[in-house]
């Protein structure tokens, strides 16, 4: 249907606006899950609706309608450009000096023509897992769950760029609680929200899914016989399931530029990096070079352009631990005078792009896994985030993993539970001492990151090595 809408639209659509660009957004969502062996009632949801944007001027104006006939979508642009127009003698933006889309393309997810399962194979794979994790009488609560997200976008602009991008997003989920003594601790795959990637079934072996529900219950009944976590400095190594929160919270939302530009600010905060410290500043030690990389299909927020339609392309942001570039797209990038990347995104059709991460990843160093646990003398191994609190500058932090295991004279010894620690986003990554190799490296994703007024939930991907960070301030929960 949208194919065939958007074959008419260069002739049908008028504008009297010196640029204005169309973005349709379809979205599917199916979600199945099973909980103690208990297939829970399928949920699916659909959302389709168009954004219009038109420039007059220096002014901008936006509108969106979920009704996309020929004529609702000019009744649309008519007010888009009437805002634009009304915008334009006040506006503190010159959208004349912002660069308009110039390349027409297309991108899609990986295996994206595979056929899915049926509801009813899901559901039978999946309370397979489930049974599976019923390891113990410790286990009290199991669940399986995946969900398909299935999106496709069309951007038009009035200078003829076209624009196709179809994705496909799978999420599996296990997640399995276990008693004790009074005890109680999760222990999931991967996080509440990690494992989101593009691609078809192949996703479910990327993140070890099949044989996953045995293992996770082995490993929450592990932490509830786990003493808690000791407190006081000690050198951590972090694997790439937490690493993942490391680098959204401390790297991501601190480099996002209209963050730094403020406009964050009485919200969900803005950020301790300043415009000045781009070409310069030292972000973190020597081994640390992190990209802003749409390019690996697989991973969850890659793609061709952004919302903007501007092309997307690798870029550092980091490079040998010094701050070369923010996470800025069009917009944000005329405003500041600094070069940024494509990642002017929105979450759905009725919301305007604003800076945001999308895959953002810390490139992979010299280090075997052996070889970082044999130089740690005193030190914790933890996985997989469970709670994180950080400034509203982005700066000071605290997170919790959900399974932590003890280093001792470069042997892994006891399984804690509840490990925590904290500090200060550039201090913490000018301590990274050891950057695992390409065979420690993994790539997670989110479907759950959350900014902007009114509220955008977005997807974000992040790959890792594993990595070792020195005198940490390391504590347990209660």
């Amino acid at each position: 249907m949208a194919d065939l809408l958007m074959n008419r639209l260069p002739r049908t659509l008028r504008s009297d606006a010196d640029f204005w660009s169309l973005r349709i957004v379809d979205e599917r969502v199916d979600d199945h899950a099973v909980r103690n062996d208990i297939a829970l009632p399928l949920r699916m949801s659909s959302d389709r609706g168009a954004m219009l944007v038109a420039w007059c001027g220096a002014g901008a104006g936006y509108a969106a309608t979920a009704d996309l006939s020929e004529s609702g979508l000019q009744a649309a642009l008519d007010i888009a450009t009437q805002r634009a127009k009304a915008s334009a003698a006040v506006s503190l933006i010159d959208h004349r000096k912002i660069d308009r889309p110039t390349d027409s393309g297309t991108y899609e997810s990986p295996a994206i023509e595979q056929p899915l399962l049926t509801r009813r194979e899901w559901v039978e794979r999946l309370r397979h897992e489930c049974a599976a994790a019923n390891i113990d009488s410790r286990v009290v609560e199991r669940t399986a769950a995946v969900q398909i997200t299935q999106a496709d976008q069309i951007c038009l602009t009035s200078d003829g760029v076209r624009i196709e991008q179809r994705f496909r997003f799978m999420l599996p989920q296990i997640s399995v609680t276990a008693h004790a003594q009074g005890v109680t601790q999760v222990r999931t795959l991967g996080g509440d929200y990690g494992t989101l990637a593009q691609g078809g079934q192949g996703v479910l072996a990327q993140f070890g899914f099949d044989g996953a529900g045995a293992r996770v219950a082995d490993e929450a009944l592990q932490l509830v016989a786990a003493p808690n976590c000791p407190s006081g400095s000690r050198d951590l190594l972090l694997m790439p399931d937490q690493m993942m929160m490391q680098i959204h919270e401390s790297i991501g939302h601190p480099l996002e530029l209209d963050r730094i530009l403020g406009d964050e600010r009485n919200f969900a905060g803005w950020s301790f990096v300043k415009p000045e410290y781009f070409g310069t500043w030292r972000y973190g030690s020597e081994l640390l070079n992190v990209t802003f990389d749409p390019e690996p299909r697989e991973e969850a927020a890659s793609y061709a352009f952004d919302d903007d339609g501007t092309r997307a392309t690798r870029q550092y942001l980091i490079r040998d631990g010094v701050l070369m570039r923010p996470l800025g797209g069009a917009l944000s990038q005329q405003r500041a005078g600094l070069a940024g990347v494509a990642n002017s995104r929105a979450s759905s059709w009725n919301r305007p792009p604003i800076d945001r991460m999308a895959n953002l990843n810390v490139e992979a160093g010299a280090s075997s896994l052996e070889d970082m646990i044999a130089n740690i003398e005193h030190g914790i191994l933890m996985r997989t985030n469970t709670s994180w609190s950080i400034d509203d500058q982005r700066n000071k932090f605290q997170f919790g993993c959900e399974f932590g295991q003890l280093i001792e004279n470069g042997k892994l010894t006891r399984v804690v539970r509840q490990p925590n620690y904290r500090g200060i986003s550039a201090s913490f990554w000018r301590s990274l001492v050891a950057v695992g190799n390409e065979a420690t490296r993994a790539v997670y994703g989110t479907s759950m990151c959350g900014k902007g007024e009114p509220m955008q939930i977005i997807r974000v991907g992040h790959a890792s090595p594993a990595c070792v960070f020195a005198n940490v301030d390391v504590f347990g929960g209660v």
